[in-house]
């Protein structure tokens, strides 16, 4: 089980926030607990397409010190497609797969300066 936090930075009034999610719900409240979020901040469904915390910076570093692995903008999506892939369901696995060869893809493009 791992802590995943996000590269990306999106204000958020005067702060900048980035993603922070998990492969468990417990794995991820538990972080929270300890990098001090509230619990109330929690992101999920239907309100969010998937489970995670928008924290800010600050609290991004915390996140690492405490032993939470650092991603690109693609992670997030990646961890969703992985979680497709391991599905029972045929079309959810193809979808997870297709996905994953898209972020793949979308990393080996230059990055614009």
């Amino acid at each position: 089980m791992t802590v995943y936090v996000d590269d990306v930075r999106h204000s958020f009034g005067r702060m900048v926030m980035c993603h922070m999610w998990a492969d468990s719900l417990d794995e991820l409240l538990a972080m929270a607990d300890r990098i001090g979020v509230a619990r109330r901040w929690l992101q999920q469904p239907p309100k969010a397409s998937w489970v995670h915390f928008d924290i800010s910076l600050g609290k991004k570093v915390t996140a690492i010190e405490a032993g939470a692995i650092l991603t690109d903008k693609y992670g997030p999506l990646e961890h969703l497609a992985t979680a497709d892939v391991a599905s029972d369901d045929p079309a959810r696995r193809a979808r997870g797969e297709a996905k994953l060869a898209q972020i793949a893809t979308c990393r080996s493009l230059p990055r614009a300066s």
